[in-house]
This record gives C-alpha cells, structure tokens and sequence, in this order.
C-alpha cells in the first residue's frame, strides 16, 4: 500500500503503543523514515465496537463519499438529528479518524485517509512486529 495514507484501527494495550512510539522516534533519529500507515488503538474490542458500529460507519462513509459541507448537511444526508451526528462525528475527530475544515461557522468533517482497515490483532500478545497493512 505504499503511496496509500491508510488509517489502521487496533485494538491493544498501553505498554505495547509506548514501546511502538519509543520504537518509531529511535528510527527517526537515526534518519531512516517511519513508513506506517496512522493508527488509531482501541483498549479491548468494548471500546471499539462503541466508537466504531454501523451508525459511524455510515457517518464515514457519507462524509467520504458526498464531502458534506457541514454536520448539519452530514446529519441531513444519514437522515439523523443534528445533535447526536455532532457528537459521534466530534468522538471521531478526537480519536483522529475524521477531521474537521472550518469555513466561518461551519465545521465540515473530512474523512482523510484512502482507506481504514480495522486488525483487532495487530497488537496481540507475542506480535513483536510493528503494525503495517
């Protein structure tokens, strides 16, 4: 997937994620380029399937598909209230999976990534390897 900007969503714990960071800023400075995908870690897969069910897919895939100019057209688009798309689309760009562009009052969500792939295994126990797709 090189030339790909791929969002990876794991599901792991907080020493693993440490020691990856760790891992990551030796090789940056030592020059060598970090060549991962951006990754977002869920604690166990509670935490994932609470952020990321079929309502938030949905969300994702409107606001990749018809780039909606706000969430209030977001919310119209999925056929929803205004005030929960608001808050699944504000959990989602705090976890870093969407962004928002603001043009004066109104945030529109930008999906940034050219594709999500979900490995609930990535970070398993005995996976020394970093997390690449």
């Amino acid at each position: 997937m090189t030339g790909t900007n791929v969002l990876l969503v794991t599901i792991g714990d907080a020493a693993s994620l440490y020691e990856g960071g760790r891992e990551a800023i030796r090789t940056l400075q030592g020059g060598d380029p970090v060549d991962q995908p951006a990754i977002v870690t869920f604690a166990n897969e509670q935490q994932l399937s609470d952020v990321l069910n079929e309502r938030t897919f949905t969300l994702l895939r409107v606001i990749r598909g018809d780039e909606p100019d706000s969430i209030r057209e977001t919310a119209r688009l999925v056929g929803r209230d205004v005030k929960n798309v608001h808050e699944e689309v504000t959990t989602l760009e705090a976890l870093g999976i969407i962004r928002f562009d603001e043009d004066g009052q109104s945030k529109r969500p930008v999906f940034p990534y050219d594709d999500l792939i979900i490995s609930p295994f990535a970070h398993d126990d005995g996976d020394t390897a970093p997390a690449t797709p």
